[in-house]
């Protein structure tokens, strides 16, 4: 039966809106979205609904090109005056602490097996190439879950997770691409040169990502296009090149196009914001797509017969090898408390990067990678409800969370500014107990450096005076460069809720 583009568009544009109807529901009652998104993936496959998709060589490519979309938004979206004081505890965590990770489950993976599960065949090889799969955090799933929940936490540990989920990818695929190449030699490998290559790739990853993100920044800037709707796609454009040159030039594209996301989010260039809230929307739009590609890939039927090891590989991570990779590494790092390493050890979410890695070795034809990938397919699904759903409640018994700002989204006016423009705006509807101070502007309690901009009546908008006379129903544009003034101004006018929007 031959589907036509027409109906594969169909089927693709009712999934993608069932998934952000279903993320915007499980928001609400705290479920972590890109879980919701795997699950309408999973109802429609050929388990649910009956969709069948099994291209392997589609998910992949799918894949790729979702995740480097999603760490080049992350890198853009990544401070480097934030990140600077948590650098090295982030490169550890992204590096040693891998491979700590994945050394220890694939250990106890092998000896779980051996012990309990022997019909399942795994050797040390193919235990260890399961445990470097799901090795790294998941940078869609802490980058979604962070920013989603609004999570304020102290200590900089929001930047640290971040720098740690964003970076830490590559190794993780360094050690699978290792252990693969390892059980593809046979009986003699050559260790040396497995080794070499990880390393190798990695140091012409991280100096491409730098080079070409200088690049990409003069680039950006240099050249003059008559239609400034074109600069957002020539991001997003740099970006792929960025991860595609690199991998032609025999290096880890994954940490390149997170490097050179990071170089270009911190520099200064035409039409950034613009640019950047395009990215952040297309990044989002790559995990609905990711995660809904591979809940259809999986075959949930399949899931029942390794639930028992992946529940007791999970309840491992989770509670033994996070915790000691992470407390090994961050041990020369005296500023970082227990209770933050506490905090870091519980943000191991596992989410599509796993599932990503697992498909390679089943593209490759690796003995048993069918098994490995339902084992990663199930240890996620775990990652994300358990961890995924706990993250405020842990933050908050640790006493590291802290109670958010209230910035409110404007209703009545699209009003931004440049990035180095340090200000903080609000919208004030006008009632009658704001009225109370008298019915011109400048009978209003404004403090110092505050300015009301714009009115809006109705459906008309207008700039005030000092005479201009306002009426309940009203809407205020009020900016100023002092958060407290504005709060002053709530205070002045007996609005309780001090809620404002800052430019940051």
């Amino acid at each position: 039966m031959t589907i036509s583009t027409e109906f594969m568009l169909l089927i693709g544009s009712v999934l993608f809106f069932i998934s952000m109807l279903v993320g915007k529901a499980g928001h609400r009652f705290g479920v972590p979205v890109l879980l919701l998104f795997l699950l309408v993936g999973m109802v429609f496959g050929s388990d649910g609904f009956g969709l069948e998709f099994q291209n392997l060589q589609i998910a992949q490519t799918i894949g790729t090109i979702c995740l480097s979309i999603i760490l080049f938004s992350g890198g853009l979206d990544t401070k480097f005056e934030e990140i600077k004081p948590v650098i090295g505890p982030g490169v550890v965590l992204a590096t040693l602490g891998v491979f700590l990770t994945a050394f220890i489950t694939g250990y106890f993976t092998w000896w779980m097996c051996g012990q309990w599960f022997p019909s399942m065949g795994m050797g040390l090889l193919a235990a260890f190439l399961l445990s470097s799969t799901f090795s790294s955090t998941d940078s869609a799933s802490v980058f979604g879950i962070l920013r989603s929940k609004g999570l304020v936490l102290k200590n900089n540990l929001r930047p640290m997770l971040e720098l740690e989920s964003g970076s830490n990818d590559p190794m993780a695929y360094m050690l699978t691409i290792m252990f693969m190449d390892i059980i593809k030699s046979g009986e003699h490998p050559d260790y040396l040169m497995v080794i070499s290559n990880v390393v190798l790739q990695l140091i012409i990853g991280g100096l491409l990502g730098y080079l070409l993100g200088k690049l990409g920044v003069l680039i950006i800037n240099r050249i003059k296009m008559h239609n400034s709707s074109l600069y957002p796609v020539l991001l997003l454009v740099l970006g792929v090149f960025v991860f595609a040159m690199t991998y032609f030039l025999k290096g880890n594209g994954y940490l390149a196009v997170y490097i050179a996301g990071l170089v270009i989010g911190n520099s200064k260039f035409v039409h950034k914001r613009t640019s950047m809230n395009f990215m952040d929307g297309f990044a989002w739009m790559s995990q609905i797509l990711l995660f809904l590609t591979l809940g259809l890939l999986v075959n949930p039927h399949e899931l029942v017969e390794v639930a028992v090891p992946a529940l007791m590989i999970s309840v491992f991570v989770i509670f033994f090898a996070r915790p000691i990779s992470v407390f090994a590494s961050l041990a020369p790092f005296k500023n970082v408390s227990i209770k933050d390493k506490l905090f870091v050890s519980w943000v191991g979410l596992r989410g599509a990067v796993p599932i990503i890695f697992a498909i390679l070795p089943l593209a490759a034809g690796i003995p048993g990678s069918r098994m490995i990938f339902n084992i990663v397919f199930v240890i996620t699904i775990i990652s994300l409800l358990v961890q995924g759903t706990t993250l405020p409640l842990f933050a908050k018994w640790l006493g590291l969370s802290e109670k958010p700002e209230l910035y409110n989204e404007f209703e009545d006016f699209d009003v931004e500014f440049a990035e180095e423009i340090k200000s903080a705006m609000t919208e004030i509807l006008i009632t009658e107990k704001t009225l109370f101070y008298g019915k011109n502007l400048m009978e209003m309690p404004l403090p110092e450096k505050t300015l009301a901009v714009m009115v809006k009546r109705g459906s008309k908008y207008f700039i005030p005076t000092g005479q201009t006379e306002l009426h309940s129903g009203d809407k205020l544009l009020v900016i100023s460069d002092d958060e407290q003034a504005l709060k002053e101004t709530y205070k002045n006018m007996g609005i309780s809720e001090f809620n404002y929007h800052k430019n940051k």
